[in-house]
């Protein structure tokens, strides 16, 4: 049986924002694409796996992608249903058309022919096979959802789920539910059972910044004009100055400021969207590390030799990358499926391939990422 094989001058892998950005900064300039997704629906993380009340953290002029501005009527701070609404007026309005159902298991580049060779699963065992000058890995950042192992944890008698199962708080209403993880998903989904009712508890278990929102978006804007480390150092006095010793509801400060985590280690400031002031109510409980299930799978030990009894545990623990399991190449992407070039040249790798959305600059950082991907593989094409 002959094996059809769709060509194209540029392959993009993965229909969230930043394959949506790539798609509509190379319509712009009229180069051919196809767009592979393994969801049956574009942005499939925050289509399928997030949490309701959740809101873009950022202001919404530094969320936009390429070439389409969110709609003056927006509020602020898009809320999901409305960014869900853009994304679709974004694929349409610029002609995206993904092909779901898609699960690149295969690519790899093709020296004799000059192009890249990608094979696909479909309907669960059939082969897909395309073929394209250019390859753009658009998996993002959030790709597979991870749970870190637990002693005792498979025994545990009551409910396990990963944030990217919860979509609200109503159900747990006077029930016992810990959180693990203390990143922005993981403090907003403790508020959201709080909200709820639930008893809740929350694993902080390494240091952590906590600030307001809006010294967030004030931050970002002063580093286009000042040194990062002036800003770290502003962002940390207003944090000091309106939350506090943060030791005494068991928090721990980085000794590092906010951007400079961010920048070295991807790890984003806690933007408090009102969790602290359940923390500092004792609404929300702050607990060391969870170092096992006990025997018997009632009550979780922690790193201080407490126990507890919980009805449910969530693990807000983030996400892994599998890009090092389907793309044969070894220069672009390690094996955390992150860039291994440093920004901002991270973007660009050889022989036609390229990613973006992975230098954990969100959504700004992807749009840009996006653009010069574009411009880059029109430039090669005019000269060729």
């Amino acid at each position: 049986m002959t094996t059809v094989v769709e060509q194209t001058t540029v392959i993009i892998v993965g229909a969230g924002p930043s394959g949506l950005a790539t798609a509509a900064c190379l319509h712009q300039l009229s180069i051919p694409y196809i767009i592979l997704e393994r969801e049956d629906c574009i942005a499939s993380i925050f289509n399928k796996k997030s949490y309701n009340r959740l809101h873009l953290h950022l202001l919404k002029e530094l969320c936009e992608l390429p070439h389409m501005p969110f709609p003056k009527n927006y509020p602020t701070y898009v809320p999901r249903p409305d960014f869900l609404k853009y994304l679709d007026d974004y694929a349409s309005h610029f002609k995206i058309n993904p092909i779901f159902g898609n699960f690149v298991n295969f690519a790899k580049y093709d020296e004799n022919e000059k192009k890249w060779k990608v094979e696909a699963k479909i309907n669960g065992d059939q082969i897909r096979c395309y073929e394209g000058r250019f390859l753009v890995v658009a998996t993002g950042e959030t790709s597979d959802a991870f749970i870190p192992k637990v002693d005792g944890l498979s025994e545990f008698k009551g409910e396990v789920i990963h944030s990217t199962e919860y979509k609200c708080g109503e159900a747990y209403k006077d029930k016992n539910v810990l959180v693990v993880g203390a990143g922005n998903s993981g403090m907003e989904i403790a508020l959201d059972l709080s909200d709820y009712g639930a008893k809740t508890s929350i694993v902080v278990r390494s240091p952590i910044h906590i600030i307001p929102r809006w010294s967030a978006n004030l931050g970002l804007k002063l580093l286009k004009r000042i040194p990062l480390n002036w800003v770290d150092s502003l962002l940390v006095f207003i944090s000091k100055a309106m939350y506090g010793d943060l030791t005494k509801y068991g928090i721990q400060r980085p000794k590092e400021g906010p951007f400079f985590v961010k920048v070295r280690d991807g790890k984003y400031p806690v933007i408090d969207m009102g969790t602290f002031s359940k923390i500092k109510s004792g609404k929300i409980q702050v607990l060391p590390a969870l170092k096992s299930i006990k025997e018997g799978g009632v009550e979780a030990v922690f790193e201080d030799g407490k126990c507890y009894q919980f009805d449910t545990i969530l693990f807000a623990t983030g996400f892994k990358r599998s890009t090092n399991l389907w793309l044969q190449d070894d220069f672009l992407i390690n094996e955390d499926g992150l860039p291994k070039p440093v920004y901002p040249n991270h973007w660009k790798g050889e022989n036609g391939l390229y990613c973006v959305g992975l230098a954990r600059r969100g959504l700004y950082g992807a749009a840009m990422d996006a653009q010069n991907i574009a411009n880059h593989i029109s430039n090669l094409i005019i000269s060729k």
